[in-house]
């Protein structure tokens, strides 16, 4: 009889100490999940500030290089997908298509000295650089953030506690494209003094 109750008991302190373990790590994966969501507005917000940036930028830009029309196209039409876009994966995605049409546009403003003299467009230009630069620190936080999720869901005895709690991968992560790699250096300086010929 002794013995019975010694090994209802130790069965006992086996399940409380296993759904005491179970409730601990599933606790922690709703924390690191929220911490993912939470970056993930703050890159939402950077993002949603660049896209109300670039109306005006075109503008701007149009005033001065009116005939180039498909780069205005492409960045209206990689706007307008990355403000219907709802997921993290689908806006990481357009993100990725203005990126692309944006460097297009800085590249074009070469052409145009007088545009990069533009009092407006300096501003603009300041003002979307400045947003670039919190874009880039928001997506490594966001990045970080995923990672330490996946990796922690990942792990023995924990990817057990995510499979009964439905805590699933989460692979929208923001990636470098192959043409983001290759991207024209834009210069927004002074244009360079034409060298007289050399005398002949």
């Amino acid at each position: 009889m002794q013995r019975a109750i010694v090994v209802i008991i130790v069965l006992v302190l086996i399940g409380l100490l296993f759904v005491g373990m179970y409730v601990g790590r599933r606790n922690e994966m709703v924390r690191k999940r929220e911490t993912v969501n939470a970056a993930w507005s703050q890159v939402d917000v950077v993002l949603q500030r660049r896209a109300d940036l670039i109306p005006n930028l075109v503008e701007t830009v149009k005033g001065y290089a009116a005939q180039e029309q498909k780069v205005f196209g492409d960045i209206a039409a990689a706007r307008s997908q990355l403000l219907n876009s709802r997921t993290p994966s689908d806006k990481i995605a357009a993100n990725g298509q203005l990126d692309s049409a944006l460097g297009r546009l800085l590249a074009i403003v070469e052409n145009y000295p007088q545009l990069k003299s533009n009092e407006n467009f300096m501003r603009l230009q300041d003002e979307l650089a400045g947003t670039e630069n919190r874009i880039a620190v928001e997506r490594r936080r966001y990045n970080q953030a995923v990672q330490d999720y996946n990796t922690y869901i990942s792990l023995f005895p924990n990817n057990v506690v995510a499979g009964m709690s439905g805590f699933t991968r989460n692979d929208a992560y923001f990636k470098a494209d192959e043409g983001s790699r290759q991207a024209p250096r834009v210069n927004f300086g002074t244009t360079p003094t034409p060298q007289p010929a050399p005398a002949q």
